[in-house]
């Protein structure tokens, strides 16, 4: 996980809940746009961070283009997973099912960078997920919702918080005389 992953997770966290406030709550107009403060918030951090000196968390080749194809099927996993529910006549299911395949996306990136936290991000969304499934309708969805951006956000912490480590543990200017 790096700064640069974190602005992406925060984004998606601010997304999660921005569909849970109108497909759950059925809030419109403006107040969407309120979760979106929190990526502001963490994105800034992490531009931060990523413009620090020192090298940070490189990733290989092969990493990349697992992140690549991953986000790819995670995209098409998402479109098709809800045209499912919305065909089964389950609309309640739609934020369960985002985040079930936002988690199962996290497991080849995790197998490939050999990092114990993306297992453990992919396991926690696949956790919310189930539980939105269920927990009955409405709760289920807000739930899964709820989780989703919570797990997406402390990810997005803590990634900003372990790129600025290793860029201060890389870096002389950080080093104590």
């Amino acid at each position: 996980m790096s700064g640069r992953g974190a602005v992406i997770l925060s984004f998606f966290g601010s997304v999660f809940i921005a569909l849970t406030m109108y497909w759950q709550w059925h809030v419109t107009g403006i107040a969407l746009a309120l979760p979106f403060i929190v990526f502001a918030i963490l994105g800034s951090l992490a531009v931060y961070v990523i413009r620090l000196p020192g090298g940070g968390d490189a990733l290989s080749k092969k990493t990349q283009r697992v992140i690549m194809w991953s986000s790819m099927a995670e995209g098409l996993g998402i479109f098709i997973g809800i045209n499912i529910v919305i065909n089964l006549h389950r609309p309640e299911w739609q934020l369960p099912v985002m985040a079930l395949v936002v988690g199962l996306h996290f497991l080849p990136i995790a197998l490939s960078a050999s990092s114990r936290g993306f297992y453990v991000l992919g396991a926690t969304m696949i956790a919310s997920a189930a539980v939105g499934f269920v927990v009955a309708a409405p709760a289920g969805g807000k739930i899964a919702g709820i989780a989703a951006a919570a797990i997406l956000w402390t990810a997005a912490c803590l990634g900003v918080a372990q790129d600025l480590r290793s860029k201060k543990v890389c870096h002389p200017a950080f080093q104590r005389p």
